[in-house]
């Protein structure tokens, strides 16, 4: 064995046995924790021997290493990534650098980039991209072979700058190769109306900051409309941060547990209603989709669990965590989920999502792709479909009528 083989084992290895320190590989106690890790350090140590001695041809063993880094931490989550080191520095320079995005939330679902919803008006909207697409490859690359860090790297980039994604779509045999122009994105305001006499509609479409104060004064002013029921849709909201979640959360909530934190060694934090921030007790429903993710998925589970309205539509995505980013000594990095975000009733909901108390299935998507007419538009597109009633809302509002206010 060549010494440049013995030490990546050596090194492989010890990175293997360090993420096991950390989180342990099936979560039990630390005390019963280290023989299990050394025993499978013996297993893995064997597995990379046998490789380097019996595969067909001599394996490249830092190549193989990496990828079973890889592996090793997408096994725990999809938001749990390895990177290199050339990999770490590309990610570093990207998040001080970048400016330009696509305006879709992307997570990994059956090991591919899956684009949890888009951002109205946003480069992905306007390249005809569709929440539940698939990005089976991002220029080029395979998004298999890929962490989800790598993968956000990639969509972030200089406006103006282009993206070249093959995408897979339920009823199309063959990915289509699509274009997407990075842009700054600005997450569209909250919008209000109402939709029948005496109920109110308020539509978020991203928690980034600011969204607490936007959704307050909709409220208000729906109530001064004559507002005496209200509809908060969170359909294909998946963008910004938990803290506007819990903050929207607690504009209906006077009492109760909206969300807490957790994590083997991250104690528990408890977010709870603070009666002086809630600003209205009307009775409300709340929309959710396969496309509402994360902040949206706290407010939607803070309302059904404290019984303060019903949540109606398609159960959830599933995501709430919270990641930490450690560095190793050779360059490399891994970010690791540390706690994640737990319903009142204490269910994950990165691992249950939130089922709605309503049930109404999204309707099925059949729009086609838009290059299969290569002059059409996504606007062309969007004429070709019929009109279709909105189901989970028409509910929302029969759901409503039947109370008293």
């Amino acid at each position: 064995m060549s010494m440049k083989t013995k030490a990546a084992i050596v090194m492989s290895s010890a990175a293997v046995l360090l993420f096991m320190y950390v989180g342990g590989l099936d979560g039990v106690r630390a005390s019963s924790n280290n023989d299990g890790s050394y025993r499978q350090l013996q297993v893995y140590s064997e597995v990379l021997s046998r490789v380097r001695s019996e595969y067909v041809e001599e394996p490249n063993i830092p190549l193989v290493t990496d990828g079973a880094l890889h592996g090793l931490l997408e096994s725990l989550d999809s938001n749990s990534s390895y990177l290199t080191a050339s990999e770490y520095k590309e990610y570093k320079a990207n998040q001080t650098e970048a400016k330009g995005e696509i305006g879709a939330a992307v997570s990994k679902r059956f090991g591919y980039a899956a684009v949890i919803s888009v951002i109205p008006g946003g480069p992905a909207d306007k390249a005809g991209i569709q929440a539940s697409d698939i990005f089976e490859a991002i220029e080029g690359k395979s998004t298999r072979e890929m962490s989800l860090a790598e993968i956000h790297n990639l969509l972030q980039g200089q406006p103006g700058s282009n993206l070249n994604v093959s995408v897979v779509r339920a009823r199309k045999a063959e990915p289509t190769k699509m274009v997407i122009t990075r842009d700054t994105v600005i997450a569209p305001p909250v919008t209000d109306k109402m939709v029948d006499d005496g109920v109110g509609y308020i539509q978020v479409d991203a928690f980034n900051k600011g969204k607490n104060q936007e959704v307050a004064a909709k409220i208000r002013a729906l109530q001064k409309s004559g507002a005496k029921k209200l509809i908060l849709d969170l359909r294909n909201c998946a963008e910004g941060d938990e803290s506007e979640g819990i903050a929207v959360a607690n504009l209906f909530l006077n009492h109760g547990t909206i969300t807490y934190l957790q994590g083997q060694k991250y104690p528990r934090e408890a977010f709870n209603a603070d009666a002086s921030k809630a600003i209205t007790n009307l009775p409300m429903a709340v929309l959710v989709n396969k496309g509402t993710a994360g902040p949206a998925e706290v407010v939607a589970a803070a309302i059904m669990e404290n019984a303060r309205g019903d949540v109606i539509g398609d159960k959830t995505f599933g995501d709430g965590s919270v990641q930490k980013t450690i560095t190793l000594p050779d360059g490399s990095a891994l970010i690791l989920s540390v706690a994640k975000y737990y319903s009142p009733s204490g269910k994950a909901i990165q691992d249950s999502a939130v089922t709605p108390n309503i049930v109404i299935a999204d309707s099925d998507d059949d729009t086609a792709l838009p290059d299969d007419d290569e002059n059409a538009t996504p606007a062309d597109e969007e004429k070709k479909q019929p009109p279709q009633q909105d189901e989970q809302l028409h509910k929302a509002i029969q759901v409503l009528k039947s109370k008293t206010s």
